[in-house]
């Protein structure tokens, strides 16, 4: 099902929402329609473009600023589900250092690996292993948050609003090492 990303009155992205949520939101008038798919949809009394982008009409105070929680789902997804070390479909989470060599549980610490690359690394640092990062891990950025729930790219139309530009093709906040286009 389509999904549509629900602007704060400021365009500051709030969440996102399955597209027949933004509609209900549309027709009572809580939201105004900022971008839309090619589709529609059809009522008996009114037709309505299936929402892409919508505006909240009153502003929503955001308490706190959002922290992408560390789990295995948000990991592949900033990694793009693929080994950070040989670039194969990753399976597994690895910690760059090892927790038994004092290393932490939190993003800069953590990949995505395939279980091959994560058996031979085993209880070493990359450094040790002979092995390379394709990556440098980091948190994600600030509307990080709302890509991992997505489970995949953001559909263009958003990229305006969650700030992502063409230098910066990869909003999950993942940065490629030198080493790693040499390969």
């Amino acid at each position: 099902m389509a999904q549509a990303l629900v602007l704060n009155a400021t365009y500051e992205p709030l969440s996102v929402v399955s597209a027949r949520r933004a509609v209900v939101l549309l027709v009572r008038d809580k939201a105004e329609l900022v971008e839309s798919h090619d589709r529609r949809w059809a009522s008996e009394r009114m037709t309505i473009p299936v929402p892409s982008v919508i505006r909240l009409r009153r502003y929503v105070r955001v308490p706190y600023r959002r922290r992408v929680p560390l789990n295995r789902r948000a990991v592949f997804a900033r990694d793009g589900h693929a080994c950070q070390y040989c670039g194969e479909s990753a399976e597994n989470i690895d910690h760059v250092v090892p927790r038994s060599r004092g290393g932490d549980h939190v993003w800069e610490n953590v990949v995505a690996a395939c279980r091959r690359c994560n058996t031979r690394k085993g209880d070493r640092t990359p450094a040790e292993a002979g092995m390379l990062l394709r990556t440098q891990p980091r948190a994600p950025r600030e509307y990080g948050c709302l890509l991992v729930g997505l489970g995949g790219p953001p559909h263009p139309s958003w990229h305006a609003y969650l700030e992502i530009s063409r230098r910066d093709p990869d909003p999950a906040g993942v940065v490629p090492l030198p080493h790693a286009a040499a390969r």
